[in-house]
């Protein structure tokens, strides 16, 4: 996986190029590259590791830019090839004429590879991408358009291509196909990327591509065409984002600070969506409540955190609208053969809208009849623009890999899709709803007194993280996906072991690992099964084990016979969630910080998996 960039127009390119690729480089940092020609020279610089090394590289390097140039940049994630400046990108053909940047994967590399092999073409590198710039190659004759387009024809898979001509084509010329591009509309200058965040710097107006389409790219103009050749018309979007949104503003780590922000962008996605008058206000968004009427079966899917949301979720709709809700992962969702149909509402979660398997198991369900939602935060995305709606969690551009403020606020939108759904059903009151709405809008309040708290969450990871390496994580009903999501933050962010389990599983096996060298990190708000809670806490102390709890204020129950405790404010059940999760993800973020891991880059992580 790997975020792409392309520009062309009359500033100096690697100025451009090397900011865009500082916005992307959360989609991987193994390696990276540019490619940029002007003035009849071409330039080309690699490096292995992240954008940082390439600027140094860039210094020592002369280019000189007098008139028009354009340019292409990768920083990748390697799936196949190991890290090396050989197979870093940008790839070239066996004459150098053509350039290209990949993002994705071609499924019948090897297929390729044997028959451009057997008509003499010569590999330099061990590198995917370094096949499709030969394949232009072999298909070019006069026009690199046109051979891009001969080449979709022979290329199977989910990709997203950048190619430059070093000769005679004042050009950018792409294709997507499963993979995201964008395209920034700037004033006698264009960009393009893999990631809205790397246009916002330069441009608010963005064309995206859809699926099967290409494009060619001047300074001056824009031509999209679909893969069969046939002509696309569509107006640009404007983006509402900043580029100031995604700086770090005084922060050590974008993790950090998107942590911090969670009670300003609940905000933002309660912001005329929860009227304490009206009621819960979507219709603008995924249409009349009429078509949700006669929905009988929910299905979520979604992958790592958005599937722990989703897990929330269930919670939430089966609580609020009385519907059967199931939740799936959509990596193996889109495996099956599910009963499906035009009462069956399918909700597909990912925070960048691009997750390839969420996406797969959305257009599954589509294909068989049923109504399919979209819950993402990335305006103009391919999961928006496939569902038949969507709703945007609007917690703005978020950084770094582990999700933080987006698993927040996909709480905030199944919260709100259940209350929505109660109301169409008639399944709750208005009465009741407003008394939901109320407590959800506390939300945010409540969470900046958690967040307060922030100097005992770290004092508390400073005595677990450093000589424990294996962590316990318990909860039960709604606390349960927390405690998987907690479990998920420790392992992404500070490599330690990390298992999350009902607490009431514990005594099915897990028990046995349950020590005085074991910290049990134990979800315990007063709630419906806080009785149960206490008593899995006395299985774990009776076992000696190191106990860390969240639980509400003034509770002397758990401070007593617990070794560590952060207080949240006491609050209703289905607003719990919320409070108890920031602790865990500071939990996570300090753990990190004290064995000296860059929180916002775990190693073999990126920011969306666009591949399958």
């Amino acid at each position: 996986m790997s975020g792409i960039f392309g520009y062309i127009g009359r500033r100096h390119p690697s100025e451009v190029l090397l900011r865009g690729l500082r916005e992307v480089q959360h989609k991987g940092y193994d390696a990276c590259g540019i490619a940029i020609v002007s003035c009849g020279e071409t330039k080309i610089v690699r490096a292995v590791g992240g954008v940082s090394l390439l600027e140094t590289k860039l210094k020592q390097a002369e280019l000189i830019v007098k008139e028009l140039a354009w340019g292409i940049g990768e920083t990748l994630w390697v799936t196949r090839a190991r890290p090396s400046e050989r197979n870093a990108p940008p790839h070239q053909d066996c004459t150098g004429q053509f350039i290209v940047v990949q993002n994705g994967i071609v499924e019948n590399l090897p297929e390729l590879k044997g028959r451009l092999a057997s008509e003499g073409h010569h590999f330099q590198t061990e590198a995917d991408t370094e096949v499709l710039a030969h394949l232009i190659e072999s298909r070019f004759k006069g026009d690199l358009f046109k051979a891009v387009q001969a080449i979709l024809q022979e290329i199977k898979g989910s990709f997203a291509i950048l190619a430059i001509c070093t000769a005679g084509s004042s050009q950018l010329v792409a294709a997507q196909l499963g993979s995201p591009l964008m395209i920034g509309i700037g004033q006698n200058e264009n960009f393009i990327a893999s990631d809205v965040l790397a246009l916002l710097p330069f441009t608010s107006q963005i064309i995206p591509l859809s699926e099967g389409e290409s494009a060619t790219i001047s300074n001056q103009s824009v031509k999209l065409i679909a893969f069969d050749g046939s002509p696309v018309l569509r107006d640009a979007e404007h983006i509402a984002w900043s580029a100031d949104s995604a700086g770090l503003k005084g922060y050590r780590h974008y993790m950090s600070k998107e942590i911090f922000e969670q009670p300003d962008v609940i905000r933002d996605t309660l912001r005329g969506r929860a009227d304490i008058t009206k009621g819960v206000t979507l219709e603008y968004e995924i249409g009349p409540a009429e078509i949700f009427r006669s929905m009988k079966h929910v299905v979520i899917v979604g992958c790592g955190s958005s599937r722990h949301a989703a897990l929330v979720g269930e919670f939430f709709i089966e609580g609020f609208a009385r519907l059967h809700v199931d939740v799936d992962y959509a990596s193996e969702f889109r495996y099956r053969d599910p009963l499906l149909g035009p009462d069956t509402l399918v909700v597909g979660v990912t925070q960048s809208g691009e997750t390839a398997d969420t996406l797969a198991a959305m257009q599954r369900a589509r294909d068989k009849g049923a109504f399919v939602l979209s819950i993402c935060n990335v305006p103009g995305s391919t999961a928006a623009r496939t569902a038949d709606s969507a709703i945007y969690t609007r917690a703005g551009p978020e950084i770094a890999v582990p999700s933080t403020k987006t698993f927040t606020t996909e709480l905030v939108v199944f919260y709100l899709l259940g209350l929505f759904l109660a109301s169409a059903r008639a399944a709750m009151n208005q009465d009741d709803i407003r008394g939901r709405l109320r407590l959800l809008n506390r939300v945010p309040e409540q969470l900046e007194r958690v967040l307060d708290k922030c100097s005992a969450v770290e004092a508390v990871a400073g005595r677990l993280c450093e000589d424990y390496p294996h962590v316990l994580y318990l909860g039960r009903g709604i606390n349960f996906p927390i405690a998987l999501e907690g479990a998920l933050k420790l392992k992404q962010v500070s490599y330690l072991s990390a298992e999350a389990y009902p607490s009431a599983e514990i005594k099915h096996g897990p028990i046995a690992l349950v020590d005085k060298r074991t910290p049990v990190v134990l979800l315990a708000p007063r709630d419906t099964v806080y009785a149960k809670t206490l008593a899995d806490l006395e299985e774990v102390k009776a076992r000696d084990g190191l106990v860390f709890a969240m639980a509400a204020e003034g509770d002397r129950e758990i401070t007593g016979r617990t070794d560590y405790v952060v207080q949240i404010p006491e609050a209703d059940p289905f607003s719990n969630p919320f409070l108890t999760v920031v602790p865990l993800q500071l939990f996570a973020y300090y753990a990190a910080v004290l064995h000296g891991i860059d929180a916002d880059r775990p190693r073999n992580l990126a920011k969306g998996v666009i591949v399958e």
